[in-house]
């Protein structure tokens, strides 16, 4: 059976666990597993990726154009909600919005917004234009908390939009996107 809506773009929610791509060779959950066979077999691809511990918003398409407008460096902004073990601080955001030198790369973000602390944890807004492997992740983790002297890590990762899609469905459930939707998201 295949899909027989018009749609060029599906949103899932993904949920932890589950890994971003068609086959894993150590048997672990993909996100195909979460979607219906025909996803598989008409051959919808994820646009981007979210990690094993990643969670919410992933679109799928057929259209490779459509893919790569949507993941090309200067695409449209994601965002994400993050939770930080560690006290990040003012001069942490401004490094984050310029560059950071991490093992592999140079990184930075968009935009940043602290939007809550708790103990030694930070919560944080993080909007990026780009999504190099693990991004955000290694971009917090090649940062110091100045009081215990331990890097930075990202505790929970969870994308909230992408382009002007906002997430509007519970986990593990996906839906396709209405016409006004696609072409909102295509012209951002």
């Amino acid at each position: 059976m295949s899909s027989n809506n018009s749609s060029n773009i599906l949103a899932l929610n993904k949920p932890k666990g589950y890994i971003v791509t068609r086959s894993d060779e150590k048997w672990r959950k993909t996100v195909y597993d979460l979607l219906p066979d025909w996803a598989f077999d008409d051959g919808w691809m994820p646009i981007g990726r979210l990690d094993l511990d990643s969670k919410w918003l992933l679109l799928f398409t057929k259209d490779w154009k459509i893919g790569n407008e949507l993941t090309k460096s200067w695409g449209c902004i994601k965002t994400y909600e993050i939770l930080v073990r560690g006290h990040v601080t003012d001069m942490h955001i401004q490094s984050a919005l310029k560059w950071v030198e991490t093992a592999i790369w140079i990184l930075k973000v968009h935009n940043v917004e602290k939007i809550g602390n708790a103990w030694a944890k930070t919560k944080l807004r993080v909007q990026i234009n780009e999504g190099k492997n693990r991004h955000i992740r290694r971009l917090f983790w090649a940062m110091t908390d100045p009081k215990f002297r331990t890097p930075l890590k990202v505790l929970e990762l969870s994308r909230v939009s992408i382009g002007s899609l906002k997430l509007d469905i519970v986990s593990w459930k996906w839906r396709f996107l209405s016409q006004n939707e696609e072409h909102e998201l295509l012209r951002y």
